[in-house]
């Protein structure tokens, strides 16, 4: 069956979130609220119908015209597990195709073992024990680096300490599922997209802040990879000439200057927090009012600023979202990248709406069970083989429980 590509790729994945989030919906409310035209919603819904993912439901009540058949997700199109790939911890989730999360977990992880191929195949195996059983589309999985594709899954990680891990091949074979993996941020945005506020625009730039910072471009309503899967590397950014030395090897990067690590060596520094303190620590010290503390995430934020008003140039971005573990203490960050931000755009871009999103680990697994969500209705390459296997799972009766 012939697909649509381009923007309309990820409308049809927007059609299941929005139906499985509101519950039901006609043909005429989904090309409003997706901002598509009637005619296309119509061939769209049929191809889902005709895939077994959509159903049709009853007739919504009439208002004097003729009532519209509502639709539905089909039950039984299975789950998706996602799990986001930290160097201390891994957090899974299981999510229904329309992005509900029916459960997660987090567990420690040592992703500088020598062997943590082998703990990363079990946890999942673990996970997917301990649900009740619901056939498994795929596997989705985030890492902080850069992945050559989704359906190849090799990855290279300055802050993980990987390079040329074959990640995504040996979970395939190991799990008996399909795997694809993506660059943590990118992740994110594809989420944002099909669940969050990037479903109202087409063009938006997600900036991740915590442990290291990230970006990912939302461009015509798809993800902009780059040659080699590594765009939105923003925290390689050099910043100030001679600076701290980074993960990466260079020196300067905005996240030797920003991240977690760096803030909070500059509080136990300047004795806002003890010794052994956390960046947990240095944001309690902030809430309860110590200028100090406020005053290393405001100088924080100024860089940041800067940084992401750079991209809304280059990009022209409809909204900036903001997100990662370090919107706990956006409110303390807030005033600097704000100050910084706006000063550094031209005057027609000085409106440009920014939202900071509230963020816990499951929002990283969230956004990695959605590229399973998405990758059957991509025509493009970056899945490959093992988008095409998610397709042939939903387009068949599933007997995929992991390892089968």
């Amino acid at each position: 069956m012939s697909r649509p590509n381009g923007n309309a790729d990820v409308t049809r994945s927007a059609i299941l979130a929005f139906l499985g989030t509101s519950g039901g919906a006609s043909r005429a409310d989904l090309a409003r609220g997706l901002g598509v035209s009637p005619a296309l919603m119509t061939q769209f819904v049929k191809d889902l119908i005709s895939d077994g993912l959509v159903r049709e439901l009853a007739m919504s009540p009439s208002n004097g015209g003729r009532p519209a058949r509502l639709l539905g997700l089909v039950a039984s199109v299975g789950r998706v597990i996602g799990m986001k790939v930290a160097k201390d911890h891994v957090a899974l989730v299981e999510t229904e195709l329309g992005g509900k999360v029916v459960r997660a977990e987090s567990w420690p992880f040592n992703a500088s073992s020598v062997t943590f191929l082998s703990p990363l195949v079990d946890l999942v195996l673990g996970f997917r024990a301990a649900g009740g059983g619901a056939p498994i589309l795929g596997v989705g999985v985030g890492v902080p680096g850069s992945v050559d594709a989704q359906g190849t899954g090799v990855v290279d990680s300055s802050l993980l300490g990987w390079w040329q891990v074959p990640l995504g091949a040996v979970l395939s074979r190991e799990l008996g599922v399909p795997v694809l993996v993506e660059n943590n941020v990118n992740a994110l945005a594809v989420a944002e997209r099909l669940y969050g506020p990037g479903r109202d625009h087409a063009d938006f730039l997600v900036v991740t802040i915590g442990e290291g910072v990230g970006a990912g471009f939302v461009t015509g309503g798809a993800v902009v990879r780059g040659s080699r899967g590594g765009a939105g590397e923003i925290g390689h950014i050099a910043a100030v000439m001679d600076g701290p030395r980074c993960t990466c090897g260079n020196h300067g990067c905005i996240e030797a200057l920003i991240g977690e690590e760096a803030l909070v060596a500059q509080a136990r520094r300047s004795g806002v927090i003890p010794p052994d303190g956390t960046v947990a620590d240095l944001q309690a010290r902030a809430d309860a009012g110590d200028a100090l503390a406020q005053n290393i995430f405001l100088e924080a934020g100024r860089p940041l600023g800067r940084i992401v008003a750079g991209l809304v140039q280059v990009l022209d971005p409809e909204i900036v979202i903001v997100s990662g573990e370090g919107t706990k203490a956006w409110s303390h960050w807030k005033a600097g990248f704000e100050q910084s931000f706006r000063a550094a755009l031209t005057s027609d871009r000085r409106s440009i709406p920014v939202i900071a999103e509230s963020w816990d680990d499951e929002s990283w697994a969230r956004g990695a069970a959605a590229l399973v969500a998405s990758a059957p209705f991509y025509s493009g390459e970056s899945s490959g083989e093992q988008g095409r296997r998610v397709r042939a799972r939903l387009s068949s009766p599933i007997e995929q429980a992991i390892g089968s």
